[in-house]
């Protein structure tokens, strides 16, 4: 598979120039925005799952559903970034797609400004 293959599914706390940025680089993404105003977290984690697609979120409750309510997941890239670094936030999802490819499937990732930490499931 190559890293075109991956696909994303950004929830609605996800920053649009991430969703920009990566549709740029020629990665199918669907935004939930675009369609839908407000989404269940459990719904969204089941519809990225059934799609096999990498959520993109900057919800923290990802995490819980993930972790403690064991839902599944194609996996999950949590933005971590404060407003006064988002400037950097868009080549820092840019570089970890380009450089992880695959192994963001079935991973809990948390990006923070210069600080990546990628967990699998148990």
């Amino acid at each position: 598979m190559n890293t075109f293959a991956l696909r994303f599914l950004a929830d609605e706390s996800c920053d649009f120039a991430v969703v920009r940025a990566l549709r740029a680089e020629g990665y199918d993404i669907s935004a939930v925005s675009e369609v839908m105003h407000r989404s269940d977290d459990r719904e969204l984690s089941e519809q990225a799952h059934r799609e096999k697609r990498i959520l993109l979120t900057e919800d923290k409750d990802f995490g819980w559903l993930v972790f403690v309510s064991h839902a599944d997941s194609a996996g999950v890239i949590l933005i971590r970034f404060p407003g006064n670094l988002r400037q950097t936030l868009v080549q820092t999802i840019r570089h970890l797609v380009q450089e992880r490819g695959e192994g963001l499937l079935n991973a809990f990732v948390v990006v923070q400004p210069g600080h990546i930490r990628i967990r699998r499931k148990p």
